[in-house]
């Protein structure tokens, strides 16, 4: 039965076909000989399904009428960080074409459009275009003649035109993650969203991908999901033998989403630990105010702290993670967005009718109100999100429109606006 790009996330957990095995080589302690290569692909392909896309890769690649150069010079990049030879010194298509006889692809397979955009192999041309001042540093490439660069980048570039887009994509990637290539943020963004629309599993891109990030920013929005103190009490009540709260407090100050500069989750979070720490609102308000956004299945008071000691225990922790992720970081507290506190307020006391009846909700709401009016609309916005979406109440679709302009208003990626709203409009 012929498969569709979208199931590569569901098949694999990471990359797969040639740009893994390309991986495996590269990783291994010396040059690897011929069997070893071998060998490597057998755990490549594991099922049948790894063995399919192997397969296919293979097959593509050499049925492409690319000259051995151009395969030579992908492959020496993608398997090793020096010049060395391809691995077998009998010459890359000699070894693909040994791995191709063990790893025919499946004739039902053969003719499918494994990537439909047909706008992709341009796309993979300019990534490979913008990579290519990076893949002739000198410090990578001590040994590389003039113009090494442009033939690699050509060489990409001539499999993503003649041989597979995606295949061309993938084992481009590879390229940069063995040579340890550092791309810019707008590129790591651009490589991301494209392997999103091919279906690809998150970590094919990411993993082992050298990013050059920006400096944390507590007031940008990269992520795609919820953040700061209401992402915090997703986390609690925990669930598991041996885990603590303080587990669970690390856990969140270091969750940081994969298209985040590294300690941005910890920075979000000590900006509302510190906005309710220094906010006139009371103990009991802040107590009543973490309750409810743990869905009543959570009270500070389980933890032996008062409220505001528990808040200076969230702030130490995210210093803690902040000076190992992000050392020269100085962190500040930028100004609140009031801009929509009135339309917040709207809908903490719309709100009200919702709960209707829910244990503890009044006080819940009067909290979410207190951090609205006095503390940060957005704070008390995304607390609201979590009393709403713990309680599983239903939005009609008037109230769905105003809570989705609220959703961009902040910033919120599309995880967070599915999981604090869609899934209430359609519960």
């Amino acid at each position: 039965m012929a498969r569709h790009q979208e199931d590569h996330g569901l098949l694999f957990e990471g990359d797969f076909g040639l740009s893994a095995l390309a991986g495996r080589v590269a990783s291994s302690p010396a040059p690897p000989d011929e069997d070893r290569v071998l060998r490597l692909a057998a755990e490549v392909a594991g099922n049948g399904e790894g063995a399919a896309e192997l397969g296919l890769d293979l097959a593509r690649l050499l049925e492409s009428g690319l000259p051995d150069e151009t395969l030579d010079a992908v492959w020496t990049a993608a398997t090793a960080n020096d010049p060395r030879p391809p691995a077998t010194g009998a010459g890359t298509r000699a070894l693909l074409s040994r791995l191709a006889e063990s790893y025919p692809p499946p004739p039902s397979e053969r003719s499918r459009a494994r990537a439909r955009e047909t706008e992709l192999p341009a796309v993979v041309v300019a990534e490979a275009v913008a990579s290519r001042p990076d893949l002739g540093d000198p410090a990578t490439e001590p040994e590389s003649s003039a113009g090494a660069s442009t033939t690699l980048a050509e060489a990409v570039s001539a499999v993503a035109r003649h041989a597979d887009a995606e295949l061309g994509l993938r084992l481009l990637l590879r390229v940069l993650k063995t040579r340890r290539v550092a791309v810019a943020k707008d590129q790591y963004d651009r490589l991301t969203a494209i392997g999103a629309r091919l279906g690809w599993p998150g970590p094919l891109v990411h993993d082992g991908l050298k990013v050059r990030w920006p400096p944390v920013d507590p007031a940008r929005r990269d992520g795609e999901g919820d953040f700061g103190l209401s992402a915090l009490t997703s986390w609690f009540p925990w669930d598991g033998p041996g885990t603590t709260a303080h587990d669970c407090l690390r856990g969140a100050a270091a969750a940081d989403d994969t298209a985040q500069t590294p300690g941005s989750a910890a920075a979000v979070l000590l900006v509302d630990a510190l906005r309710l720490l220094e906010s006139p609102l009371s103990d009991d308000t802040i107590a009543a105010l973490w309750r409810g956004a743990t869905g009543g299945g959570h009270d500070i008071a389980y933890l032996r702290l008062g409220p505001r000691e528990w808040l200076r225990t969230i702030a130490d922790a995210c210093r803690a993670r902040l000076a190992e992720a992000a050392p020269d970081h100085r962190h500040t507290v930028p100004p609140a967005d009031t801009a929509q506190r009135d339309a917040v307020l709207s809908e903490v006391r719309d709100a009200a009718a919702l709960l209707t009846g829910v244990p503890d909700a009044t006080a819940a709401l009067a909290a979410v109100e207190e951090v609205v009016s006095r503390v940060d609309p957005d704070l008390g916005y995304r607390l609201l999100l979590r009393l709403l979406g713990t309680r599983r109440v239903h939005l009609t679709e008037e109230r769905y429109a105003r809570h989705l302009s609220l959703c961009e208003h902040f910033g919120y990626g599309a995880e967070h606006v599915s999981e604090g709203v869609e899934l209430l409009r359609h519960h």
